[in-house]
């Protein structure tokens, strides 16, 4: 045997080699890209699902803001109410302070006297 036999028949060994690969690759990218059992379908899937997820999230950031708002307005009347029940406890205090009232009666007018008679 002569080099250029055993570089032939090392090419032609490799080819065959190479040529095997190739087409368990080209099987193994088939059963990848199947759309209903390979990765193709869990493309799919994962896009439809990323989709369905946007809109949950932007329904659910809608939602908050309403809450939000919903709550700042209830906080604001507690806040006018709070000062409502103070402003009420402290004239309830100042009358308290100042003691009972007591009835005087009251004075006629020279007038009134006058016209009474």
């Amino acid at each position: 045997m002569t080099i250029s036999q055993i570089l032939q028949f090392a090419l032609l060994s490799f080819s065959v080699g190479l040529a095997f690969f190739c087409f368990v690759l080209a099987r193994r990218l088939r059963k990848l890209n199947d759309l209903e059992t390979g990765l193709g379908g869990a493309i799919a899937v994962m896009t439809s699902e990323i989709g369905r997820l946007e809109r949950a999230i932007h329904a659910a950031k809608a939602e908050a803001l309403r809450a939000t708002e919903g709550l700042a307005g209830e906080i604001e009347r507690a806040k006018e109410e709070r000062a409502f029940w103070l402003l009420q406890k402290k004239f309830a205090e100042s009358g308290a302070q100042a003691g009972p009232l007591r009835l005087q009666r009251r004075r006629r007018r020279p007038e009134e006297h006058q016209a009474d008679a």
